[in-house]
């Protein structure tokens, strides 16, 4: 999504499916406040294919409850399963002001995130080139000296975020930011010289 000046966008729910015949939505959450976020009202900017008729423009709360514990939203114009169809999968994002601070337990924005060094066993792998927001999870690229590695940014192999410190602690699986060597690999016992 594209920011605009002294602002950042906040990626805070995606439209899982149409719910019943009223326009209405199942909502997966990517936020800490959703009863806070998704009073009638706000307004969100849609994140959909060019080809669809909603790309560009934004959406506005009608209402917002749970039913069975599941998050369900309804947006103004969008009245029945017909036209909540075309806005399945959509990704609702927010604008927030630089610097404001994040509200939310376990929330940074993007530019907080980037440029942080990445801290694997004491010792600093690489460096948060960029976020990649993705329907099941987010990506922290890490840019190391020789690669860029897509990290998971779930709290299983990333437990610690240290804006102050400037950086992130990674607890990794093998073969996340090396190659695993196979047992049937013979191990390299060259030992010519170049002549």
């Amino acid at each position: 999504m594209a920011e605009r000046p002294g602002k950042t966008q906040l990626r805070v729910g995606r439209l899982v499916k149409a719910h019943g015949l009223k326009g209405a939505f199942k909502l997966e959450l990517y936020t800490d406040d959703p009863d806070g976020r998704f009073t009638p009202g706000a307004q969100f900017t849609l994140q959909v294919p060019e080809s669809s008729p909603w790309h560009g423009k934004t959406i506005t709360v009608r209402e917002f409850r749970w039913m069975n514990s599941h998050p369900v939203v309804f947006f103004e114009g969008v009245d029945d399963r017909n036209a909540a169809d075309e806005l399945v999968r959509a990704i609702l994002w927010i604008d927030q002001d630089e610097d404001a601070v994040s509200t939310e337990d376990d929330a940074w924005y993007d530019h907080q995130l980037t440029g942080l060094d990445v801290v694997r066993d004491g010792a600093v792998v690489g460096r948060i080139a960029r976020v990649e927001h993705m329907p099941a999870q987010d990506l922290l690229i890490v840019k190391t000296a020789e690669d860029e590695v897509m990290v998971p940014f779930v709290s299983a192999i990333v437990p610690e975020v240290d804006i102050s410190a400037g950086r992130v602690i990674i607890t990794p699986p093998a073969g996340l930011f090396e190659d695993v060597a196979s047992d049937d690999e013979p191990a390299d016992e060259s030992t010519d010289t170049p002549e």
